[in-house]
């Protein structure tokens, strides 16, 4: 059976760090799916689809976006539901011997973007963060470019794509210090 490449299929494309490639292949068409949904309705999707994350303990997606406390519909939300949400992406890479989210840092930016705002518009945040490595001044600087070239777009900001929500998101470059990728620090 031939493997079909999803992380890995603009790779091969002329510039593929560039917003215009990403959005020739289909870049940012899940985001506007996901905006054409609500956020509940995101969740659910996510859960069903059994999408697992990419660090070691392969955790359920659809689940972790599931225990965050949102307001319940046509009620005034209290205790943790009230409180403001926040995305943080560990883009450490850390741990010696691995070397999954730089290269695509490096190649395909836009990918980890629009997944930033789809997961943070299925959990109701408004701002988001991805820390990444201080030593990986290449990677901060494509994602950067990238967060830049989204937000001249419309992907990032007010009102994105017309669907009245808002979503500031911060590159932030660590300290080279190995403690700064460790979840409760970070």
């Amino acid at each position: 059976m031939p493997l079909t490449p999803v992380l890995t299929a603009r790779w091969g494309a002329d510039q593929p760090w560039k917003l215009s490639t990403y959005e020739s292949q289909e870049g940012y068409a899940a985001l506007r799916q996901a905006l054409g949904m609500t956020p509940d309705e995101l969740v659910a999707m996510v859960k069903d689809s059994g999408l697992r994350g990419r660090g070691g303990a392969g955790f359920p997606t659809g689940l972790k976006w599931s225990f965050i406390p949102q307001p319940k519909p046509g009620e005034t939300p209290t205790g943790p539901a009230a409180m403001p949400k926040y995305l943080v992406v560990n883009a450490d890479e850390g741990e010696p011997g691995t070397c999954k989210d730089l290269p695509l840092m490096m190649v395909d930016p836009h990918s980890l973007v629009e997944g930033v705002i789809i997961s943070s518009y299925a959990i109701r945040s408004g701002f988001a963060v991805i820390y990444v490595r201080g030593e990986a001044v290449h990677a901060h600087r494509r994602l950067v470019a990238a967060v830049e070239e989204a937000y001249a777009a419309g992907y990032l900001g007010r009102d994105i794509l017309g669907s009245g929500y808002d979503l500031e998101l911060v590159v932030h470059a660590g300290a080279g210090a190995y403690i700064c990728g460790e979840e409760t620090a970070l």
